[in-house]
């Protein structure tokens, strides 16, 4: 797994900078309820998405990050806004916001109890009301079908932490219900072979450990494909929205 707060210095322009955090939050706000008036941004990473956030017309944002370097560029973007926090204690008290927001964050988790409890936390800190956005089946968007994902197709299989029932099942369990989906395209992430064999080598693929002859094979195989340096399609992200429903009675 790669390390963030060694990646954060790199991270926006790695992974399409402005059009890609554009994208996602224009997204994720499609999901928001109208009367939402305090977001929180677990794993907000750089702030670039988060920042977004804030300049929807009533909308405060809290940001939250457990990488240091992370954490210091969002605060950078967000000042007064960003705290350091692990996504599975949140330093927050029950029903603090009405949004809660967690993009690119479910798929990195060690296993499916690190992924309930941050569903859970997520859960815990939204309103009667408040709506949990999501990304879900992170690692499937990047396979387009490519000549770079028919070379990577023979890797072995990793776990998939945020498939999108287990997500479901995991929001039912804390009371959340379906309240929606979106999709949105990952401007500049379109892969090239050349690119992904420097991701491969860097730790990217975690089944395929750098230095390993199994991804040095790998990178052989990706070394042939044509016009090394042409990126392929961009990925497409899927969001998934959860409500919290309201207290029986309450207006």
């Amino acid at each position: 797994m790669l390390d963030y707060d060694k990646e954060a210095a790199h991270y926006d322009a790695l992974r399409g900078g402005e059009p890609r955090a554009a994208a996602a939050a224009g997204a994720v706000l499609g999901l928001l309820p109208d009367h939402a008036s305090d977001l929180l941004d677990v794993a907000c990473g750089t702030g670039i998405v988060t920042r977004r956030f804030a300049a929807r017309d009533g909308l405060r944002v809290t940001g939250a990050d457990l990488a240091p370097s992370m954490t210091r560029m969002a605060a950078a973007r967000l000042p007064g806004a960003v705290v350091r926090a692990d996504s599975r204690r949140l330093p927050f008290a029950d029903a603090r916001f009405d949004a809660v927001v967690s993009v690119w964050l479910l798929h990195l988790l060690p296993g499916p109890g690190d992924v309930r409890a941050v569903v859970g936390e997520c859960a815990r800190v939204l309103r009667p009301g408040g709506v949990y956005v999501t990304t879900v089946d992170k690692g499937a968007s990047h396979n387009v079908g490519s000549d770079i994902d028919a070379v990577l197709a023979a890797r072995p299989r990793s776990p998939v932490p945020d498939a999108a029932a287990d997500v479901e099942a995991h929001a039912a369990e804390h009371g959340l219900l379906p309240a929606g989906q979106a999709r949105f395209r990952g401007h500049g992430q379109g892969r090239s072979p050349r690119r992904t064999i420097a991701d491969l080598r860097r730790g990217w693929f975690v089944t395929l450990p750098p230095g390993e002859p199994a991804a040095e094979r790998f990178a052989a195989r990706l070394a042939l494909l044509p016009d090394q340096d042409r990126p392929r399609p961009d990925p497409v992200f899927t969001l998934r929205a959860f409500r919290k429903p309201p207290v029986p009675g309450s207006t």
